[in-house]
């Protein structure tokens, strides 16, 4: 069953060989000058492109750098090294790599005037709270990956698997908002790359492996024990990045519940102003904020917080917004 489906996934007609799997994922072989001259220069190239992006808040612009994608071929090179069963080489390109760019997104946002909006800045807030759906679709994306890499003639694929994984903008995005000093949107980012970077990794190794790379290679040539401590330590770090995914999709649907039931209390509340409508509640800046539509300016408030109050529970900061650029604030929810 598992030779058919390996047939069938990967014909042989088109399966490339390991050394040539080699030759374009290990930076260290062939000529490897060449290759790392390339990697540095699309890398630091790629990360000034995202940043510029992310402080444009251009998406064209970081589709842009996920494109050019350098980080992806060191990641892969770790799954094919976990495979082989070598010494991970690959790591050192991955884990200098992610610096450089965290540092061009810190010297942006550092040397650049003018503050960043975080909390409006759609390419920040959209890479800066990572959930198990995230990483989903990271393995997803290594296993189409590999896919293409095994294969001689779904090459094409590649630069819409680089735009889907998204390795360079979330550690540009990182870089920016340790620049403007937000520890917790700069952990968020930085937990977005791990996460799909470990999965990734996983993804990479395990149809690498299943295509029939591990039998081509000289395992009684190879570091063994370099090979399972790898493998003990992607396996540590897949824990380390799904505690904390699990809480923030937690978290996450936690406020879409409490914003769901917030709009619909608000809205009753609302039927009382004549011509008055609520538009939208957001969670923003540690408050939910209600954004009303009124023919007229709103004189009181009366009533909405303890219709909120009613629905969702203590604690809770609400701010109304209106139409004549009033930002009002309501209360905290469950307050005498």
């Amino acid at each position: 069953m598992l030779s058919g489906l390996r047939a069938a996934v990967l014909p042989g007609s088109q399966r490339r060989t390991l050394d040539e799997l080699t030759e374009d994922l290990d930076l260290r072989s062939g000529e490897s000058r060449s290759k790392q001259s390339a990697f540095w220069t699309m890398l630091v190239l790629s990360g000034v492109i995202a940043t510029a992006g992310i402080l444009a808040d251009s998406t064209a612009t970081v589709i842009g750098a996920m494109i050019i994608a350098p980080l992806s071929t060191p990641i892969m090179g770790i799954a094919l090294g976990i495979v082989k069963r070598e010494r991970i080489r690959a790591g050192r390109f991955v884990l200098a790599g992610a610096v450089v760019v965290v540092l061009i997104g810190v010297a942006a946002a550092v040397l650049l005037p003018g503050a960043v909006d975080l909390t409006a800045n759609s390419q920040v807030t959209s890479r800066t709270s990572p959930t198990v759906v995230d990483l989903v679709a990271a393995v997803a994306t290594g296993f189409a990956g590999a896919v293409a890499l095994s294969r001689r003639d779904v090459a094409a694929v590649l630069p819409g698997v680089a735009i889907a994984i998204s390795l360079v903008p979330p550690l540009a995005v990182a870089g920016v908002c340790l620049g403007e000093g937000s520890v917790a949107q700069f952990l968020g980012a930085l937990l977005l790359f791990l996460s799909n970077l470990v999965a990734l990794v996983l993804a990479g190794t395990v149809l690498f492996a299943a295509l029939g790379y591990a039998q081509e290679a000289d395992a009684e040539a190879r570091a063994v024990g370099a090979q399972r401590r790898m493998s003990l330590t992607l396996g540590i770090l897949l824990v380390a990045v799904l505690v904390p995914l699990a809480l923030n999709t937690a978290t996450v649907l936690l406020l879409h519940g409490w914003t769901q039931a917030i709009h619909r209390a608000a809205a009753e509340w609302a039927q009382r102003i004549p011509g008055a409508e609520v538009t939208d509640v957001q969670f923003s800046a540690n408050a939910f904020r209600i954004s009303l539509r009124a023919p007229e300016t709103v004189v009181s408030t009366d009533g909405l917080l303890q219709a909120v109050d009613a629905v969702v529970p203590s604690g809770l900061a609400i701010v109304l917004d209106t139409t004549y650029g009033e930002e009002i604030s309501v209360g905290t929810t469950g307050a005498p």
